[in-house]
């Protein structure tokens, strides 16, 4: 630990959200830092888009939610942007917009290092940093696979990428490989402790301890087709309970209170135990979003995936279902397939566990948090 009569070093984090994950990578990285080293080093946390974004950029999370609701319009932005020489072209076009609230930014904020989980900073804030007497700059990649071409900015000290997919993305963007590390995605450190025993837990919680139990989710929000996928399974045949969680969704979470259910049924709003939850689970139905993926892969939970973001999340379907962590099954007859598969053969679910435990990399977020204290210095 450093004394306490020198100087603590700063990292700043930049995050915007548009979307739950940014902000969730960087809070696991923050943890991890302070887990390791208390009070060694000074951390801050900056919504660049919110701070500091002039005129209508500063709505881009706001909206962001609207924008998920048209998911053609997005995947043909997605596809549209996704090359070095056109995000360049881009970057390029916006920076007489943005270089001054940028500038301001990293004036009011001095820091020892910046750290950005969010790839639209990224060439601004390259720009407004130069080359001359600044602070070291490093890019968390938080998407798994598919990793748009805005995350790999040449002007980063260090990129420090998921999976072996993205390191290949970033090297055909013209990243050195010296620049790249493959880590992992941080996620909160109570995602990444060892499973609890099943049984135990399950008593805990009130669920049934003889029969398999699905947990469904559809992020803080509820969102997706939580309902349809529900009753669909309850009225499979299959003899299994289900957990649903409907995030902050109060009126999905009534409706499906109201109902009837033939099968063990437990509904829950926004709970803050999921790792109870992922350890009392057989199996995970979820949206293919890269932090519950990560999670589910440090709980050994295998997977099906009924929905994801066209784009940056089609990769993460890949990912899964070509190791055999999970299943791709986008309709609710197809989730009551794979649910019938794994239930019928328990050898199978027992397989895709294991290659969840084997493509875990719970220890992420503290390995971040260690190159990050190296870099300003810090010891343990």
């Amino acid at each position: 630990m450093q004394s306490q009569f020198l100087k603590r070093p700063k990292i700043l984090f930049l995050f915007s959200d548009t979307g739950g994950g940014h902000r969730s990578a960087a809070e696991a990285i923050i943890e991890a830092l302070h887990l390791e080293y208390g009070e060694g080093v000074e951390t801050e946390m900056i919504d660049f888009f919110k701070g500091y974004a002039p005129g209508p950029f500063k709505r881009l999370p706001s909206l962001y939610p609207y924008l998920m609701r048209l998911p053609q319009f997005w995947a043909l932005g997605y596809r549209l942007s996704n090359g070095r020489r056109r995000t360049r072209m881009m970057s390029g076009s916006v920076w007489p917009v943005v270089r001054d609230e940028i500038r301001k930014m990293i004036a009011e904020h001095p820091s020892d290092l910046i750290v950005s989980v969010h790839p639209l900073i990224l060439d601004p804030l390259s720009r407004a940093l130069g080359n001359q007497n600044r602070p070291l700059f490093i890019t968390v990649v938080t998407d798994l696979a598919t990793t748009h071409a805005f995350w790999y900015n040449t002007g980063t000290d260090l990129c420090i990428v998921p999976t072996e997919e993205a390191y290949r993305r970033a090297l055909k963007n013209k990243l050195p490989p010296e620049k790249v590390k493959v880590i992992g995605l941080p996620v909160a450190n109570r995602f990444c402790q060892p499973p609890g025993d099943c049984a135990e837990v399950r008593r805990q919680l009130g669920w049934p301890v003889e029969i398999p139990m699905g947990v469904l989710v559809g992020g803080g929000e509820g969102m997706g087709p939580l309902e349809e996928i529900a009753q669909a399974v309850a009225n499979s045949g299959l003899k299994m309970g289900l957990a649903v969680v409907a995030g902050r969704n109060q009126k999905l979470k009534e409706r499906l209170e109201a109902r009837h259910w033939p099968i063990p049924m437990f509904i829950y709003g926004f709970v803050r135990n999921m790792p109870d939850f992922m350890s009392a689970a057989d199996v995970l139905l979820t949206k293919a979003g890269p932090g519950t993926v990560t999670e589910a892969l440090n709980a050994g939970l295998p997977m099906i995936l009924y929905n994801r973001l066209p784009g940056q999340e089609d990769g993460n379907v890949s990912f899964i279902t070509d190791a055999g962590a999970g299943i791709w099954a986008p309709t609710p007859a197809e989730i009551v397939s794979a649910l019938k598969a794994w239930i019928d053969d328990p050898d199978k679910r027992a397989d895709a566990a294991a290659v969840c435990r084997r493509l875990a990399k719970p220890q992420a977020a503290r390995q971040i948090a260690q190159i990050l204290a190296e870099q300003v210095g810090v010891r343990a």
